[in-house]
């Protein structure tokens, strides 16, 4: 399937999230994690009740230094985004780390999600001055192999982290992509 001019950009301040921009975020999240998708809320159906403050919360934190949006659009509809944030703490402000990675849960398996993390990664590396980026994974569901395609590597587990019911205990899988 031909998907067209994939348009990513990012979004740096909370000023510049249209209210159609959020309206799409909230949905996406909805949707994604509705399907099964591991991108911050563990327990599915949820609603708008649940993703809106989410979002919210995410966008007023953006700003040019500590914490930005990567979103991909298809047609001016957006159909992928992610978060990068990095802590200014001296000790730490060297790296960063991904949050809520997602893509529409029908144009899975196009590139959009490759081509946001590649897009992240010049970001990160040239605009935030970041030389490593982190990401903690929910195990099982096929994300180590998504991410390790991209060049990620796997640093470390810990086994039945998350329960997401009784008997459904998964690991969190820590991935580190270093050097940017």
């Amino acid at each position: 399937m031909d998907i067209g001019t994939l348009d990513i950009r990012q979004v740096t301040a909370p000023e510049d999230v249209s209210p159609g921009l959020r309206h799409a975020l909230v949905d996406c999240w909805i949707e994604v994690t509705n399907a099964g998708g591991a991108a911050g809320f563990p327990f599915p159906p949820i609603d708008a009740r649940l993703a809106a403050p989410a979002v919210d919360s995410l966008v007023a934190g953006l700003a040019p230094g500590t914490s930005r949006l990567v979103v991909a659009s298809l047609d001016d509809e957006l159909v992928g985004w992610l978060n990068v944030r990095r802590d200014p703490f001296e000790l730490i402000a060297h790296w960063g780390t991904l949050h809520h990675v997602q893509t529409r849960t029908g144009l899975r398996g196009l590139g959009i999600g490759a081509s946001l993390m590649r897009r992240v990664r010049e970001i990160a590396r040239d605009e935030m001055g970041l030389e490593q980026l982190r990401l903690a994974a929910r195990g099982g569901v096929g994300l180590e192999t998504f991410y390790g395609r991209l060049g990620w590597k796997e640093i470390g587990r810990w086994p039945g982290a998350l329960r997401l019911a009784p008997g459904d205990d998964r690991d969190e899988v820590l991935m580190v992509l270093a050097p940017l």
